[in-house]
């Protein structure tokens, strides 16, 4: 009998310690920032609770040692952030710096999903947007500060709770909140994170759920036993000048983690989700021995280990199912461990391009990415089960959702409900039915993350490096004092923890940043300086300035996946995880008096987005030349290629390259013209749905449907200018710009 396609579905609930360190400037019970609070009320319970809709439906849940501890300060009314301080502070006793506070940080969060859904927070979002936060300063009363303090906490709460009689109440409000509203609010945050834990314990026990656990506070333990061992994935990665070197720091974090589980849960965990999926050999003993049955990571490390990639056909699916699907062993000196690894496409779909699409299509792509693999099983090894594992984070991508995600998991789950062919399991579930049977040798498994299969996310940059070597340096004191034990100094320890967690090395340099970098970098330090403090050292004079500079950063390439708005206003928050030139005034002489100022760009799985920001006073199609062209180059790939269809074009690279698609856009009457080169260098009109948004800046938005190109390929892009066909100029200067199809 043939077997259904096996699902496991795994959401990693993570937040680092933000609780702060530094007992001369601050009381004990502070944090510095309010994640943990703010995406416990929307990201963790209703998460589990959704599921339990659908008792058939299997999956297994992640909860971060770090997550857990924090979540119960808050639960006992012991935690207290910037935020919630000044929300539960009179309005009349706020300062003038606690103005400036709010104004700043109570639109931190997405304006399409949390802010503009919520008539009164939308004003004054687009107040302090339109006419500047000086303009709010001065002229905003203090029932305006009052309500933007309430809004702020209320649109964080989940939709899956606003049919509680109270919460209703205040969404239908809108205005005139008051001191007691806002501690309301409050004390119903309290009673929403005092759900999450127990929740997930009673959804275990009935078998509905799996709960797993991380190394206690996230660190990247290929880097605790070795920093060297980036090189593995980057054979030149510049290393720190101290190389780190604390492989027994392992068994902590991972003793540390499962007596904490075991206390919450009442039971032993059986999976552990290594932070950020980083794998090595050196780390898998610790864990087999710690008595964890299995781990997860990514399918690049898979393909890393076997020396294949893994190809995917133009609909986005593996061509070689049978190799990803199906779970691993890896033998160790302490028993064996399985390793399942995930889909990495599937998991980025749910992950970044599934909120900026209608819930339903969303969900109905997921599932016929299903249906494909299950036929392509029933084709392939109807004999053989096969695990399709689907493993991201379970709280950052929801903000991107249209109320929180609950339309798309709704739809996901009644669909999935009423399959037959295809069964969601926790992993532990299909590990004890099927256990697995190829083996892996252990001292070939890849080194790396999910993240390209590398760890330069974490170490390999300036700025990280140095972070490393402040850590080296006060791991070292540490090790100087025999006589400090976690029995007799226990601060010390958790100070090295904290510190030891892979986030601060994740905001620093290069790849990504936010609004909060500096705070971040502040962060680390202050756990570092703990260490020093509880061994009466004297702190470093290096830890008192920042590990590196926070400025407003240059040109850079995209962060992440985005989903902008194509109208042509340019929303910050849209393109702020975009790759960025500068253009104007910047790039060299032909671009010292251009019309156009910036370049931005970026990606998701459905479209290849652009956006040109004008020089002030500049009209398009006016003040520069009327027609824009994208031309389209792929590398190494054969296919009828043309020089690009405009007069004059010098022949200097890249301009006289040949290109294969090339799409004008018209800036006076915002009209697009598609073609594609042929035989004997011709270009023949093409149908596009590329969408064009002209008006502060323009924006653009091209389907990869339109380029015809599978995932995973390279593609670099030049924009000519012209005027009645002719060229004009280009940009950037001298290059292309780079670009990955998803």
């Amino acid at each position: 009998m043939p077997h259904p396609l096996y699902v496991a579905f795994i959401w990693h609930q993570h937040q680092p310690l933000y609780k702060c360190r530094d007992s001369v400037s601050i009381a004990p019970g502070q944090y510095r920032l309010p994640w943990v609070r703010l995406h416990g009320t929307k990201d963790y319970l209703d998460l589990v609770l959704l599921l339990a809709n659908y008792p058939k439906l299997h999956q297994t849940v992640n909860l971060v040692p770090s997550l857990i501890l924090q979540l119960e300060d808050y639960i006992a009314g012991t935690a207290f952030d910037p935020y919630l301080t000044v929300a539960l502070t009179p309005t009349e006793q706020l300062s003038r710096e606690q103005h400036q506070f709010i104004v700043e940080h109570f639109f931190d969060a997405n304006h399409h999903t949390l802010i503009d859904p919520h008539p009164r927070y939308g004003e004054l979002y687009h107040q302090r947007q339109d006419k500047g936060a000086a303009w709010c300063l001065e002229n905003w009363s203090l029932q305006d500060y009052s309500d933007l303090l309430a809004w702020h906490n209320l649109a964080w709460i989940d939709p899956l709770f606003w049919d509680d009689p109270e919460i209703d109440g205040w969404l239908r409000q809108q205005r005139n909140f008051t001191l007691s509203d806002r501690q309301r609010i409050y004390s119903k945050q309290r009673e929403i994170l005092s759900r999450i834990i127990p929740q997930h314990r009673q959804m275990q026990e009935a078998g509905q759920l799996e709960v797993t656990t991380t190394p206690y506070t996230h660190p990247i333990l290929p880097l605790l036993a070795d920093t060297d061992v980036g090189r593995v994935a980057i054979p030149n990665m510049t290393l720190p000048q101290k190389r780190f070197q604390w492989a027994e720091d392992i068994p902590r974090h991972l003793r540390k983690s499962w007596d904490m589980y075991k206390d919450r849960f009442g039971v032993a965990p059986r999976g552990l989700w290594p932070s950020e999926q980083a794998v090595s050999p050196a780390i898998l003993p610790y864990i087999a021995e710690q008595g964890f049955k299995w781990i997860c990571s990514d399918e690049a490390i898979l393909g890393s280990t076997l020396k294949y990639f893994f190809n995917r056909d133009g609909a986005g699916n593996v061509c070689e199912p049978e190799l990803l699907y199906r779970p691993y062993r890896l033998e160790t000196p302490h028993g064996d461990l399985a390793i399942v690894f995930r889909d990495h496409r599937l998991s980025d779909l749910i992950g970044f391009s599934y909120g900026s699409m209608e819930p339903g299509r969303a969900a109905a792509d997921l599932v016929g990415h299903l249906e494909a693999i299950s036929r392509s099983q029933q084709h392939r090894q109807p004999d053989q089960p096969w695990l399709v594992t689907i493993a991201l984070d379970g709280e950052n991508c929801w903000e991107h959702y249209y109320q929180d995600g609950k339309p798309f998991l709704e739809k996901l789950y009644q669909t999935l409900s009423q399959y037959e062919d295809i069964k969601l399991v926790t992993v532990s579930e299909f590990l004890e039915q099927f256990p697995a049977t190829a083996t892996l040798p252990s001292d070939r498994l890849h080194s790396g993350s999910w993240v390209d299969g590398s760890l330069t996310t974490w170490i390999g940059d300036q700025a990280k490096n140095r972070a490393w070597d402040l850590l080296a340096e006060a791991r070292q004191v540490l090790a100087n004092h025999p006589e400090a034990t976690e029995e007799n100094n226990p601060e010390v320890w958790e100070a090295l923890y904290a510190a030891e967690g892979s986030d601060w090395f994740w905001w620093f340099g290069e790849g990504h940043s936010s609004n909060q970098d500096a705070m971040f970098d502040q962060l680390f330090r202050e756990h570092l300086s703990g260490i020093y403090q509880a061994l009466n050292e004297p702190i470093p004079q290096n830890l008192k300035v920042g590990v590196e500079i926070h400025d407003v950063r240059g040109d850079h390439r995209p962060e992440g996946f985005i989903h902008p708005t194509i109208d042509g206003l340019g929303d910050e928050q849209d393109w702020d995880r975009a790759g960025r030139v500068e253009i104007g005034g910047s790039r060299g002489t032909m671009h010292k008096s251009s019309a156009i100022q910036r370049l931005w760009y970026g990606v998701d799985h459905l479209n290849f987005y652009l956006r040109l920001d004008f020089k002030s006073g500049v009209t398009p199609g006016v003040d520069c030349p009327p027609e824009l062209n994208l031309l389209w180059f792929y590398p190494d790939k054969t296919m009828h290629n043309s020089p690009a269809p405009l007069a004059n074009v010098p022949d200097e690279a890249p301009v006289n390259y040949m290109f294969h698609h090339q799409l004008a856009v018209n800036l006076l009457t915002r009209t697009i013209q598609f073609q594609e080169a042929g035989e004997s260098y011709q270009w023949h009109p093409r149908f596009s749905r590329a969408q064009v948004g002209l008006d502060k800046c323009l924006e653009l938005a091209i389907p990869w449907a339109d380029l015809q190109v599978g995932p995973d390929y390279p593609l670099r892009l030049i924009l000519v200018l012209a005027d009645r066909g002719s060229y004009h100029s280009y940009l950037p200067e001298n290059a292309l710009i780079p670009i990955d199809v998803p």
